[in-house]
């Protein structure tokens, strides 16, 4: 075959990769770059067109708040320990239990037949790392991902613009969030389908021959409604009809803005963090919190979540390091301080509500367990499996060590990792997620390997 005639059949796989660099190279000189409030023009900027700027202002003062923090060394990779290959198969027994066969879509709760597109995401970063660990061949994987692709390209839309928040797994049909069928949808959530942005990229980036199945979906979707002037924008249906919102507080945003860089979008407002930085200490250690509140009620919530997604997909940028560290050490020194163990995120129940934020920071308080219209639930602060994991994986200390060791009987082989631990008594929060098993994978695939988006397959 003639030189020329291979590049051709590469293609795809030197598009991706010029991409990549481009878009890690944007998220390179925006953290060395950074003003605290940049003032570009109205960007009309598109894939691999770069945004425009004014004169820089000078950063605030919070985030000098974070240069003492000495960023914790990475643990090392390529040192898997004996037991990693037994929790993984735990973990991916889930997404055999829960993966529809036509629609190739994955319950966002074990056998509850309902995702979103952030869960989605979730699925393809699990099918990449159990493919990494050796648990799926590549033939395998391809075929879970090709399958869930050809669905993301032919699913009905909110207004024919965007995925819906939520959808049937077996029919793929817009739903509402008692899973019930809905005509016209509930909108789109900007911060979900960034992450399913980024997880394509990975996808494509492992498996290049997947790349115009990945095409097809971002051809299918119209990303151009959810981003404008540098911000992420999501689709709410409100009194007045369909309501755009600017989506994405600190640390979701910036993990968010770096999955959309990766296709070249302007993410200079969302990756922004010092703009709308405040810092609470908690425990001795600066917490990054955002100074807007959730849902225009409540003050913003501070969690791990976005913090390990951003250190096991995409390595950690020094500022998302330094970040990372506190939010990290806030929690083991709240064990060393009251023994009770600590691993806080967001999480799924068991019972009602069914869904919480365990914060470091959260509703205008330190360790506020909130539910997500802004009810204080301190009695189901749960010590989570995947932030045990995630953590361990990343910072690989004494006390990480000891959470796993912790949480390691709750593996269940027939079904996959609950959620963890409630706090209030020790008994099993027994929800079992597609988020908490994805992360789990994710995570012994990084201690394999390194980050995800780094892996050469």
């Amino acid at each position: 075959m003639s030189f020329r005639q291979n590049l051709i059949n590469a293609r795809s796989h030197i598009i991706f990769l010029v991409a990549l660099a481009c878009g890690l190279g944007l998220v390179i000189s925006l953290e060395k770059n950074m003003p605290a409030e940049p003032t570009p023009t109205r960007s009309t900027a598109r894939p691999g067109q770069p945004a425009e700027f004014s004169a820089p202002v000078a950063r605030p003062a919070a985030i000098a708040s974070f240069d003492a923090v000495t960023p914790l060394p990475l643990a090392h990779t390529g040192a898997s320990r004996p037991e990693d290959l037994s929790h993984a198969r735990i973990a991916w027994t889930y997404f055999e239990n829960n993966t529809d066969p036509v629609t190739g879509l994955v319950n966002s709760a074990d056998q509850y037949p309902s995702t979103t597109m952030w869960e989605t995401g979730s699925y393809f970063i699990a099918v990449i790392s159990a493919d990494l660990l050796g648990l799926i061949d590549s033939d395998a994987a391809q075929d879970r991902l090709g399958r869930a692709l050809d669905t993301l390209a032919t699913i009905r839309l909110f207004d024919d613009m965007l995925p819906n928040k939520a959808y049937h797994t077996g029919t793929a049909e817009l739903v509402n969030y008692a899973n019930q069928p809905v005509e016209r949808g509930l909108g789109w959530s900007a911060l979900d389908i960034a992450r399913m942005v980024g997880a394509m990229a990975h996808a494509q980036n492992s498996y290049p021959a997947l790349s115009p199945k990945v095409a097809a979906v971002m051809d299918h979707w119209d990303l151009d409604q959810m981003v404008d002037s540098g911000q992420l924008i999501g689709g709410n249906i409100g009194e007045n009809g369909l309501r755009r919102d600017q989506e994405g507080r600190v640390g979701y945003g910036q993990y968010a803005a770096k999955a959309m860089m990766l296709f070249g979008y302007d993410m200079v407002h969302a990756y922004d963090a010092e703009a709308h930085l405040m810092v609470k200490d908690v425990d001795g250690q600066p917490i990054p919190v955002d100074d807007r509140l959730h849902r225009n009620v409540t003050p913003a919530f501070t969690v791990s979540e976005p913090y390990v997604f951003d250190g096991l997909e995409f390595g950690f940028d020094a500022r998302s390091h330094r970040f990372a560290t506190a939010i990290y050490q806030a929690q083991e020194t709240r064990w060393r301080d009251t023994g009770q163990l600590t691993a806080v995120s967001e999480s799924h129940l068991d019972e009602a509500p069914y869904f919480i934020y365990s914060t470091i920071w959260g509703g205008g308080a330190p360790w506020a367990v909130m539910t997500f219209q802004g009810d204080r639930l301190d009695s189901k602060r749960t010590v989570t499996v995947k932030t045990a994991f995630a953590w361990d994986a990343l910072f690989g200390t004494d006390y990480t060590r000891e959470l796993v060791t912790a949480l390691s009987p709750l593996g269940d082989p027939d079904r996959g990792w609950p959620e963890g631990l409630y706090e209030a008594d020790g008994s099993t929060n027994g929800s079992v997620t597609t988020n908490t098993n994805a992360v789990v994978l994710a995570a012994l695939a990084f201690r394999a390997n390194g980050p995800l988006g780094r892996v050469d397959q």
